[in-house]
């Protein structure tokens, strides 16, 4: 289910030139105030290793949507930054991905099904029955 519904979002985000990674740390970065963080915090939320995500954010940074700058915390890390061109790409590709999610995950299930999947990721998710 995972690997499907990831499949047919890439595809829809790939026609705006970005990658389902470029769109997560995009997304991540812009619900912050600063609209930075760590390298390490965004690793450890994608669940990439640092160095695989220190890559992947090179690209990003060649393509002007992120920058890097000293992490005041930590002397050997860094703070990945969302540029102006990334929000604005974020801006532009927001729709189509909520669009995508819609499409192919929520309009293929009823209510049912869906209350029932909030409970399995609830409980997968490590929280207390009474909360479910």
């Amino acid at each position: 289910m995972v690997t499907v519904v990831q499949a047919r979002t890439a595809q829809d985000l790939a026609e705006l030139g970005l990658s389902e990674p470029d769109y997560e740390v995009l997304s991540t970065l812009s619900e912050r105030s600063d609209g930075s963080g760590t390298l390490r915090e965004q690793a450890a939320k994608m669940e990439w290793s640092r160095s695989r995500l220190s890559r992947h954010a090179t690209r990003m940074e060649a393509r002007g949507l992120i920058r890097r700058a000293p992490d005041p915390d930590d002397g050997r890390g860094c703070l990945l930054v969302l540029t102006e061109m990334g929000l604005g790409t974020l801006r532009q590709a927001a729709p189509t991905h909520v669009a995508s999610v819609r499409r192919h995950f929520v309009d293929q299930l009823d209510p049912q099904e869906l209350a029932v999947l909030g409970r399995i990721a609830a409980k997968l998710a490590g929280e207390p029955e009474d909360s479910l």
